[in-house]
């Protein structure tokens, strides 16, 4: 504890900090939690969101709305702990890695190497917003954090802690570059970090889906397709003994020996109930070797282990065709950050971010981690590059997903250009754009998806009945998040109705006032609403809806928000 930490502090205070330390874990993460500012707001003003209409991009009124939110991650993630509440399937961020070189603020000041408080203040930002993080995510979600060697062995730490131990699924490195930067005693950094973790035991990675066209039955064969494999291992006489004998053609006589350098695959025993079953493809012409009939129906599973370990490379087909049927395989094939750079030029026609992630890296975690119609949120959104992929990605393959992104406003680096309004919204609309166009005249069935552009804002969090009637006149873009309805069908100076594409109806009443009519109104729709009605209490004024009951599911507003604003920001 630093002499400045304590010499102010009163003897009350001095008391809670050592039963604090008393009571902390033997083992795990301890640091001294630094407050932050964008945190402290909360105690003061609840954030909310509003539309940017001008910023709304619409190709197609029946697909799935994307989302882009400007402003801090914390409290984006907040309203999303209320909208988004265990909807999302794969959550992607790349969090600034703490490097002292100018690639983190924590409370408006950059934090450098000379910060005594340096790790502590990374870690007291991280825990925030994975918590948050943590609520969104679905029973069978899952979440990937890039990171370097600067925070990694405190990042896996927290992570155990918030996430639990026993959801850890791995720690992905990924070689970056191809050739060595400068080193530091004489070793170059070559590698990062993605450190994964499932939100229970019902989320898995799907692994690569095994290429089974070269399984054929040309004879017929009750059991199935098969191929034919190698009937020998890579073992030598002198390893396995047992393994090295002589085996007869039962049709023709012919005998063949077991190379010493190379024996046979099973022993002898199982050799023999393996010809007897037929399952050995002894040769036609002579000097060729027998191979063994391997079965579709034989394969544990129809997918590969993913491997930990990334690069610029996939191993060969020809590579995959020698190896055994369970054998592991590259993850992905990996861009490296030097295309990432170059595409984002590409698109602006200059230089306008550093060190972007690569595009392709972050599709293929989406492959092995969510569905074709899943939402992935990206908190720590920078230039854009998740919602590049999942974009090209639906058109790859005709997917519906859909992506959450948020980041702040700031200036990028000294350049001028603002983080989300210069960058990161015009990638996205440049990309829905390009897209578009390439399908014009084309039949590709998933057109580029819709935008909605948000901002965060605040209402004062004291709770008094004039504070409650601004944050129900704030709520609507919440309530349609929410409910995902989007597209408006009446709009009255008391009451509002909204629809999605599959005839959901959304009703919020803001007011006394706009009871009656919207009542009306529901019986001449006569749909199922999910309805939003204004009280100063948790009633959701049920006796006033009793001649409608049958049409409406009610909840109260704000209490429904501000319950969630009560457990998170406690």
């Amino acid at each position: 504890m630093s002499k400045e930490s304590y010499t102010e502090w009163s003897k009350d205070d001095l008391v809670r900090e050592i039963k604090k330390l008393k009571g902390r874990k033997k083992y795990g993460i301890v640091w001294e939690d630094k407050p932050e500012l964008v945190a402290e707001l909360c105690k003061e003003k609840l954030p909310v969101l509003i539309e940017d209409k001008g910023k709304e991009i619409v190709t197609d009124k029946e697909k799935p709305v994307n989302l882009l939110i400007e402003g801090d991650n914390y409290h984006a993630l907040s309203t999303l702990n209320y909208t988004h509440k265990g909807k999302i399937d794969v959550i992607y961020i790349d969090p600034p890695y703490n490097t002292g070189n100018h690639d983190f603020t924590y409370n408006d000041s950059y934090v450098d190497n000379e910060d005594s408080f340096r790790h502590s203040k990374w870690l007291s930002f991280m825990e925030k917003r994975l918590d948050l993080a943590k609520n969104v995510l679905k029973d069978t979600g899952i979440i990937f954090i890039s990171i370097d060697d600067n925070e990694m062995a405190q990042l896996k730490l927290l992570c155990d802690e918030i996430f639990g131990i026993e959801n850890f699924v791995s720690v992905f490195v990924w070689k970056r570059r191809s050739g060595a930067n400068d080193p530091k005693n004489f070793v170059s950094t070559d590698h990062e970090y993605i450190l994964c973790y499932k939100k229970s035991d019902k989320t898995s990675l799907k692994g690569i889906k095994k290429d089974l066209s070269n399984y054929k039955n040309p004879d017929n064969d009750s059991r199935g397709p098969w191929t034919s494999g190698d009937l020998t291992c890579g073992k030598t006489k002198e390893e396995r003994q047992n393994l090295f004998y002589d085996i007869t053609d039962p049709k023709t006589g012919v005998t063949y020996h077991a190379n010493p350098n190379r024996v046979w695959r099973f022993e002898k025993e199982r050799m023999l109930r393996e010809i007897r079953e037929g399952k050995i493809l002894f040769p036609k012409k002579t000097g060729g070797m027998p191979q063994y009939k391997r079965f579709a129906n034989d394969l544990k599973s129809e997918f590969k282990p993913l491997s930990t370990w990334i690069e610029a490379s996939i191993i060969s087909h020809k590579e995959i065709e020698e190896q055994e049927n369970e054998f592991e395989i590259n993850i992905m094939q990996s861009d490296l950050n030097q295309s990432a750079t170059k595409e984002l030029r590409e698109l602006f026609g200059k230089q306008v971010f550093n060190y972007p992630k690569p595009k392709k890296l972050i599709q293929e975690i989406l492959k092995y981690s969510m569905s074709d119609k899943g939402i992935v949120l990206d908190f720590m959104a920078g230039s854009g590059t998740t919602a590049h992929a999942v974009l090209e990605l639906n058109k790859e393959d005709n997917g519906k997903r859909r992506f959450i992104l948020c980041t702040n406003n700031e200036d990028n680096n000294g350049s001028g250009l603002k983080i989300c309004t210069d960058i990161c919204y015009p990638r996205v609309k440049k990309v829905i754009q390009r897209l578009e166009k390439e399908s014009k005249g084309k039949l590709i069935k998933n057109m580029p998806g819709n935008l909605k552009y948000y901002k965060t804002d605040f209402v004062d969090a004291e709770q008094t009945d004039r504070n409650k009637r601004r944050l129900v006149n704030k709520s609507t873009e919440m309530l349609c998040l929410k409910e995902d309805c989007f597209e408006e069908v009446k709009k009255e100076n008391h009451y509002r109705i909204f629809r999605d594409s599959h005839d959901k109806y959304l009703g919020i009443v803001y007011d006394d006032e706009g009871i009656d009519s919207f009542k009306k109104e529901a019986k001449k729709l006569n749909k199922k609403f999910a309805v939003y009605v204004f009280s100063l209490d948790d009633s959701a004024r049920e006796e006033e809806f009793e001649d409608v009951e049958d049409l409406v599911d009610l909840k109260p507003i704000p209490a429904v928000i501000l319950n969630v604003y009560k457990r998170i920001f406690k």
